[in-house]
């Protein structure tokens, strides 16, 4: 199916994807390429906003609020889900456009990211109508009260390149389920993907100005973030990214006493104990390693093995990944040469400090080859690591993850819980009660007990704990964080 053209642009014209703001496309003077990491070359330019049109957009988003926070439960359901069906009839060409900007494959893509953001705006339209609040008893004789929850204001959302239909419908979908007006403030890497969630809900018959979406170059994105964070219409941020944006963010909310979502980045462990079912273990090690280049915050960077059993899953995980009979395929694709080149540098200095390969190959010579083509990079494991290097220490974001070798359980957890970061995490054991015991230990905002550590779904909250964030998206919780609390009292 070919991806869909922007509506102001002719099928014979270069693609320039639009900012939205109130409900109409606009293509300004100043535009950015956008890299596609298969050829890595332009595979279409992006418009550029401004700190004025920031502030148009929130205008728009503040004069949209007063109407659409009092538009009754049933009409913001029956949009959000038309929506949900008009992506669905789009998935194809969506997933298409995710793997042109950001260089996902199509299990990562079509199997994975969309469908899992047609799933998450179901069930957040699903919830709007279960919004209430409560008439508790208070202590006065001959007095009442009741507890709203209502709209906050404008939201805006900040989301990352890496899986942008997630990442825009649960920023987007949670702010407008609750009764606010909100925009998305999308990754300069993948700007086309954000204007189709704004597109679906455009043709899915939502009012202008309630979703606002806009890209710019990355030079100037402070100034264009910073003037609607300061904008007072602007009630509440959310964050999804690195962990050193995310301070940034914070401390601009904090200087603005403005509330704050952050969903960070994550440094995230597999424990396998002496008792974990090897295969079961190894596929889900594998898996959450791998997926989507590596590139998800959830991905599995440590791998955590108990020494009884270390030698016969690192055996039969070397025997996982021998090449299989198509020596056509390709290795995974990173986002772009930026970070090919960082991950290159980390891999580099933990081998001249002593740690080896497991899986892989690796030149310890910067890469001369030009002109590049394509951004790629083959799966490494690494073992003899230590916890001092920046490959245990910070998140990879590539198809990189490292061995470690411990003697019990108790320094398993102990390890999976050093650093700062706390998002996610993953048990093997056959002993469910030992499972749970550890789960409990761990410091993180999930642990999946013979699973692997990439796991989202809308009915569980997504979050961290320490430098991974705090705050949730998905379930109640999620929608809570978009919803303001009044306390309001009579005499009777």
């Amino acid at each position: 199916m070919a991806a869909a053209q922007p509506q102001s642009q002719s099928q014979s014209s270069p693609l320039v994807v639009p900012l939205l703001i109130d409900g109409k496309e606009e293509t300004p003077t100043s535009t950015f390429n956008i890299i596609s990491p298969y050829t890595n070359s332009p595979c279409w330019t992006a418009a550029s906003a401004t700190p004025a049109d920031a502030i148009r957009a929130v205008d728009a988003a503040e004069a949209a609020f007063v109407t659409w926070s009092q538009t009754k439960p049933t009409i913001r359901r029956d949009i959000l889900l038309k929506a949900a069906d008009i992506l669905e009839s789009r998935l194809e060409e969506n997933a298409a456009i995710m793997r042109t900007e950001m260089g996902a494959d199509v299990g990562a893509s079509q199997g994975f990211v969309v469908p899992l953001s047609i799933r998450m705006l179901r069930d957040i339209a699903g919830r709007i109508t279960s919004i209430c609040g409560s008439s508790p008893v208070v202590e006065e004789d001959g007095q009442s009260a009741i507890v709203y929850k209502e709209p906050m204001g404008v939201i805006l959302g900040i989301v990352p390149w890496n899986a942008p239909f997630v990442f825009g419908i649960r920023a987007a979908a949670c702010a407008l389920a609750a009764g606010n007006t909100t925009i998305l403030k999308s990754s300069e890497l993948s700007p086309r993907c954000y204007w189709a969630i704004g597109r679906a809900f455009q043709d899915a018959g939502l009012p202008a100005g309630c979703l606002n979406v806009l890209s710019c170059r990355p030079q100037d994105a402070p100034a264009v973030v910073n003037a609607m964070i300061e904008h007072p219409a602007v009630r509440k941020i959310n964050f999804t990214g690195s962990s050193r944006v995310g301070r940034i963010i914070a401390s601009t909310c904090g200087k603005n006493l403005k509330p704050c979502l952050m969903e960070l980045g994550g440094k995230n462990s597999a424990i396998v104990c002496e008792d974990a079912d090897l295969k079961t273990a190894i596929g889900a090690v594998l898996a959450g390693s791998f997926i989507n280049s590596g590139q998800i915050c959830m991905a599995t960077d440590r791998i955590i093995l108990h020494s009884r059993i270390a030698p016969a899953f690192i055996g039969a995980m070397k025997d996982a990944l021998k090449p299989g009979d198509d020596e056509s395929a390709l290795p995974p694709t990173l986002v772009n040469a930026a970070s090919k080149a960082r991950i290159e540098a980390v891999v580099r200095d933990a081998l001249a400090s002593g740690a080896h390969l497991i899986h892989g190959s690796f030149s310890n010579e910067t890469e001369k080859t030009s002109p590049v083509t394509s951004i790629r990079m083959p799966p490494l494991i690494l073992g003899g690591v230590n916890q001092d290097m920046e490959v245990w220490q910070e998140e990879n974001f590539a198809s990189v993850a490292s061995c470690m070798i411990v003697e019990s359980d108790e320094e398993a957890i102990r390890i999976a819980n050093s650093g700062g970061y706390g998002l996610s995490a993953a048990v093997f054991t056959e002993d469910l009660r030992k499972g749970l015991a550890i789960a409990r230990k761990i410091q993180s905002g999930a642990v999946h007990i013979n699973s692997m550590t990439i796991h989202d779904e809308p009915v569980l909250p997504h979050g961290g704990v320490k430098n991974s964030g705090w705050g949730r998206f998905n379930a109640a919780e999620g929608l809570n964080e978009f919803l303001t609390t009044k306390s309001v009292t009579w005499m009777d």
